[in-house]
């Protein structure tokens, strides 16, 4: 009799174990890219309210069902409950983490991720040649030879993918003040002092509110705080402005370069490929008619954190189909 008992036991125990799982905990937002079903159970697909995600919207990710994951668990605000799990080919994860194990050390790291597709766009400005064009701004009537954006790159923004992500879970009101002449009214941007500093420098259009409206158009779709938001740009910032492709920049002031030379830079500082993912667009100066380098838009594809290098980033990108603009002169500081 106890030893039946025993076999009774274990299968109990086995059957258990075989149903047991241990989600493994994500950070970032998960991009839809189709209305999916959003279902409290994975096996059993039930689903309260019927509830689907929204093709293009953002949502909070919590978890995925395994190291390999086939489902992701995310939070869909109103729905009852909230926690919800839907199909990993419904859409994309932006701007965060697996705790998952890392590979060893001699597995030789992807190129490029399964889509390709770039996952984030990280805008740099060429600020005089900006100015130019939007005189009146506050920031541009403050240019100073002296000023950091005399000689360096500055941060436009960090722009989660696909083209069209934007406002994610934000109030109607704000939308409504996202233009240049209501961004003060948009909620203000909390940062710790050293990042406040920071990003003042970096970015001169915090003189504008530039900022309150990156985070609300593009940063409410990052999936991280505020503070991890501007961090992750800033540091992205840095590694821009340490390498040959602010050297070339600095080098040629007030003469042309190509969109050629802006790549092969990038090559340069960042692998061989790294340019391919660079994109120059180009001004028109009111005034004179000149043609100005104006802004670098970057593909970038994998987590950003505080340790991640910029190369990898733009390596795990799928290039850009054109370079952009050919050519345009590096503008000067001041009105020309």
């Amino acid at each position: 009799m106890r030893t039946g008992f025993a076999f009774v036991l274990a299968l109990l125990v086995a059957s258990l174990a075989g149903v047991a799982h241990a989600d493994v905990k994500m950070s970032g937002a998960f991009v839809a890219e189709a209305a999916c079903p959003a279902t409290q159970a994975i096996k059993s697909g039930k689903n309260p309210g019927n509830v689907s995600t929204e093709a293009g919207q953002s949502y909070q990710l919590l978890a995925g069902n395994k190291e390999a994951p086939t489902h992701y668990l995310i939070l869909v605000p109103g729905a009852d409950p909230e926690r919800r799990w839907v199909k990993i080919s419904c859409g994309h994860v932006t701007g965060g983490s697996a705790g998952t194990t890392p590979a060893p050390a001699d597995q030789p790291k992807p190129s490029q991720p399964a889509s390709g597709k770039p996952e984030y766009v990280f805008a740099l400005s060429w600020q005089p040649a900006f100015c130019e064009t939007k005189s009146n701004k506050t920031e541009c009537q403050a240019q100073a030879p002296a000023g950091f954006e005399a000689t360096h790159f500055t941060l436009h923004g960090l722009w989660p993918q696909p083209n069209g992500n934007f406002y994610c879970q934000a109030a109607a009101s704000d939308k409504a003040n996202d233009n240049p002449a209501h961004w003060r009214d948009l909620p203000p941007v909390n940062l710790d002092p050293d990042t406040r500093a920071e990003l003042d420098q970096v970015m001169p259009g915090t003189k504008s509110d530039l900022e309150r409206h990156e985070w609300i158009k593009h940063g409410t779709c990052y999936g991280k705080s505020q503070q991890e938001y501007f961090t992750d740009a800033l540091n992205l910032m840095r590694a821009v402005n340490a390498s040959p492709v602010r050297e070339l920049f600095t080098k040629n002031t007030g003469k042309q370069v190509t969109s050629d030379q802006i790549r092969r830079a990038f090559d340069s500082a960042f692998g061989a490929g790294a340019g391919d993912r660079v994109r120059v667009s180009c001004l028109v100066d009111p005034s004179s008619g000149r043609r100005l380098i104006g802004e670098l838009t970057l593909g970038l594809a994998g987590p950003i954190g505080p340790t991640s290098s910029l190369g990898e980033l733009m390596q795990a990108s799928a290039p850009t189909t054109k370079a952009g603009c050919p050519k345009g002169t590096v503008d000067p500081i001041g009105f020309q």
